[in-house]
């Protein structure tokens, strides 16, 4: 299934936040957008997952105007994972994933032994399933992350849409969760804040700077030197693998008043 964006403006405080913006995740494909701080990243995201309208452009789901299409059609075949999401309720992590299955329920479908079976297995694929009768409060940071995957997981959604998923995992988790997205299919758009995370999993990458679209392409082409200086500022090296895929190395910027050796 292909996502859309066409032209995407939002503006906010007088200015704009996301201006002009054009790019589409593939079938089958993981795109990775990146950009500093304050570039505009999660406002896309916002918008391709029917959050915020847009005040220009139009999004597109398979050619169809998501402004168009209801909520719960939507949320059967896209999942959105945000950067934070909490809930007042009482929940056990159990719970919290079952949410993910609302879409598909209703009076001609009530929950069911496959139900049950998809909630369990995207516990299980989170590292989860030991948590499943845990209180939502009682849990760390990162395994409330982790429930929020699960959640889409359960969703079963053709396209997924995580906005910096990697925020509050230990290193393991990180690479665990981009690997699992990447192996289990379907097409993937993830504003991702590690630029090795995006070389590493994605097929393109997407670079925003000042709410603009500056870049996109595969890994080799986009994260190039004179890319990252230009709009990461910082100096770095870049590597390619036996894999084909680069590697960044970073310089280490000059320290003040930094000892030197006897």
């Amino acid at each position: 299934m292909r996502l859309a964006a066409n032209d995407l403006t939002f503006r906010a405080g007088g200015r704009a936040i996301v201006d002009g913006v054009s790019l589409e995740a593939r079938p089958g494909e993981f795109l990775a957008l990146v950009g500093p701080n304050g570039s505009g990243k999660t406002t896309v995201i916002a918008m391709l997952a029917g959050l915020k309208r847009p005040h220009g452009g139009a999004v597109t789901l398979d050619g169809r105007p998501l402004s168009g299409m209801h909520r719960r059609d939507i949320a059967r075949v896209l999942a959105l994972v945000e950067q934070q999401a909490e809930t007042t309720e009482r929940l056990t992590a159990r719970q919290a994933v079952e949410l993910g299955r609302t879409p598909h329920l209703g009076a001609l479908s009530p929950w069911g032994t496959r139900d049950d079976a998809i909630v369990a297995g995207a516990l299980e694929a989170v590292d989860m399933a030991p948590f499943a009768e845990r209180l939502w409060h009682s849990l760390s940071g990162g395994e409330r992350q982790r429930l929020h995957i699960a959640r889409a997981l359960a969703q079963e959604p053709q396209v997924l849409v995580l906005d910096e998923p990697t925020n509050h995992l230990d290193v393991e988790h990180q690479f665990g969760l981009l690997a699992l997205v990447r192996r289990r299919g379907g097409t993937v758009l993830a504003a991702l804040h590690d630029l090795n995370h995006a070389a590493m999993f994605a097929d393109r990458i997407a670079v925003m700077e000042a709410g603009r679209l500056v870049a996109v392409g595969a890994p080799t082409a986009v994260l190039t030197p004179g890319l990252i200086a230009e709009v990461f500022k910082v100096a770095a090296e870049v590597e390619i693998g036996a894999d084909a895929r680069p590697f960044i190395r970073f310089a280490r910027p000059a320290l003040r008043a930094e000892r030197r050796p006897a």
